[in-house]
């Protein structure tokens, strides 16, 4: 598959390139950056490869006959890139965090009046996938949680997507138990924030950014006398590239937009015990 990355200058950006070379089902064509059009592959992405310019501009993609694109920029960037790309039928595999839900309704109905497939995912690590669903399991059995999340000094949005994401799906899980959880007892602040952002069903998520983070989440269940933390943490970058690498491939089998990746751990489990399973995952 002919594969472009947009956003290539970035850390996330320069290590899909790295890792789409890699793949001997793939192959790079295009490497898409504003700020480092012109500039050379390697010097922007320290990946070496032969005959791959840096542009500056997604409107010669489809000239070049890219069959899916990787999008690791910002929100702002992001919502005329995928307009973009689905009028243009180019599949697409997003990472770029900040949409709001607003955004996500308008690329549903472009992406399906396109007939196009896309996939959206806060999070690609397979880990952060399983402590997602893990957490959405256990927000059934305890009356208390809060998110934890932190990431490096350079990311500039908060909450992190996966923990807003995290926060939904525990939310969705009491909201089928008819309660949320309980309510947070603070009636003062003496340092406002200190508390965190109140989300969906009184979780409260609180954001650090620090130096030496990639990408660490945990939540933290409240039960009478006992508690339970499930934590994922990301070392390097390259933790996220396998869930990537799946999105790329199960791309093609979608004609419209697709959220997250826990559907396709669904289909590798079910290849891993020949469709042996009973429930879902």
């Amino acid at each position: 598959m002919r594969v472009a990355v947009v956003g290539a200058g970035g850390a996330m950006g320069s290590t899909v390139c790295r890792t789409v070379v890699e793949q001997p089902d793939m192959e790079l064509v295009a490497a898409v950056d504003p700020k480092m059009a012109g500039i050379d592959f390697f010097q922007v992405t320290g990946v070496r490869a032969r005959g791959i310019e840096v542009v500056g501009d997604i409107s010669v993609l489809p000239i070049l006959g890219v069959d899916v694109i990787v999008d690791f920029t910002n929100a702002q960037a992001a919502r005329e890139n995928l307009r973009f790309f689905a009028e243009n039928k180019i599949r697409c595999v997003v990472g770029t965090t900040g949409f709001v839900a607003k955004d996500i309704d308008s690329f549903t109905h472009l992406f399906r009046e396109n007939k196009v497939g896309a996939i959206i995912a806060s999070n690609f690590s397979i880990g952060a996938v399983l402590m997602m669903k893990l957490s959405e399991i256990s927000a059934a059995f305890f009356d208390s949680a809060e998110i934890v999340e932190m990431h490096h000094e350079r990311k500039v949005d908060a909450p992190s997507g996966t923990a807003i994401s995290t926060a939904k799906a525990m939310a969705t899980t009491r909201k089928r138990l008819g309660r949320p959880f309980i309510d947070d007892p603070t009636k003062k602040e003496t340092i406002k924030g200190a508390r965190g952002a109140e989300s969906e069903s009184n979780v409260h998520i609180h954001s650090l950014r620090t130096v030496g983070a990639v990408a660490h989440q945990e939540v933290i269940f409240g039960g009478v006398g006992q508690s339970l933390t499930i934590r994922h943490d990301s070392y390097d970058r390259s933790s996220f590239m396998p869930g990537v690498v799946m999105a790329l491939r199960e791309v093609f089998s979608l004609q419209s937009l697709a959220l997250g990746i826990d559907w396709i751990l669904e289909r590798e489990l079910d290849v891993l015990f020949g469709g042996d399973r009973d429930g879902e995952f």
